[in-house]
């Protein structure tokens, strides 16, 4: 091999690595491959200083990912638990601006992946190329903005997202056609984000219906990891979840908790350990 070749080799590499190193996702799907759980929650709930307290909390007690909501006033495709956390955010002050400080101030204690979610309007709002670099910087791994159009993500932000190395996920559901599925497959990274109803957030669906579903996703052979999320509040439904899927994702169950916590790290470890069925 020449020294051209050779040097070129060697850049490929360390660029690739250094890729993996910024984003922990690929390395957590490098790593573990099964019962992965996510957990989502409003930033800035149950106060606009909790945001950092939960984060390290879930880190601490054994959550795999971490999904950080970005609180917005019409949040139509969350339930009322959700709904409730977004405008109690809101009230208390949190922005995007705060968010991202936040974040800033505890990325060098964050190991574990971060993902924001929220809606296309407020990103929109705060500029999508400052919104990925922003969020790049404050140590975000990927982001899920499920009203965001697969087409004008294709042609408008896909090379956004890329060029700060955020992996983008997209959400589909029981009534995605097959077509619609490996296209939402081919454009994500990161993992894909498999909807168990097509009701809001914190529903449950017909047990059958929904593990055909999941049979039906697990036989597609998908390039990239799925999680499961919507209805996810036990034990049990979170172990039914593993069996189609990398893992799942839990929100509603946690904010509750949340709700009327007063001790943060010790009722996140209690609601983590009734999950996973996993004791101290």
């Amino acid at each position: 091999m020449s020294n051209k070749k050779h040097e070129e080799v060697i850049k490929n590499t360390v660029k690739k690595e250094a890729g993996n190193i910024l984003n922990k996702l690929d390395q957590l799907f490098t790593t573990k491959s099964k019962s992965l759980l996510n957990i989502f929650f409003t930033a800035g709930y149950p106060d606009v200083n909790s945001t950092t307290e939960v984060i390290l909390s879930l880190q601490q007690q054994g959550a795999d990912i971490i999904e950080i909501g970005m609180p917005y006033s019409d949040p139509i495709a969350d339930g009322p638990v959700i709904q409730e956390s977004n405008m109690i955010a809101l009230q208390n002050g949190m922005t995007m601006e705060l968010l991202f400080h936040q974040l800033n101030t505890i990325k060098e204690s964050v190991q574990v992946p971060l993902i924001l979610m929220g809606y296309l309007n407020p990103v929109m709002q705060y500029g999508m190329e400052k919104f990925c670099a922003d969020a790049a910087a404050a140590g975000v791994h990927g982001i899920i903005l499920p009203d965001l159009p697969m087409f004008e993500f294709e042609h408008y932000y896909k090379s956004i997202f890329e060029k700060h190395q955020l992996h983008f996920v997209f959400l589909i559901t029981p009534e995605t056609s097959f077509d619609r599925i490996k296209k939402a497959d081919i454009l994500s990274s990161g993992f894909l984000y498999a909807v168990s109803s097509s009701a809001t957030t914190g529903s449950s669906a017909d047990n059958s219906t929904r593990d055909y579903y999941f049979e039906r996703l697990a036989a597609l052979k998908l390039k990239n990891p799925l999680l499961i999320g919507f209805g996810i509040n036990d034990n049990r439904s979170f172990e039914n979840a593993c069996k189609y899927a990398s893992g799942a994702i839990i929100g509603s169950a946690y904010i509750k908790i949340l709700q009327h916590s007063r001790d943060i790290n010790r009722d996140t470890g209690l609601f983590i350990r009734s999950i996973t069925n996993k004791h101290e």
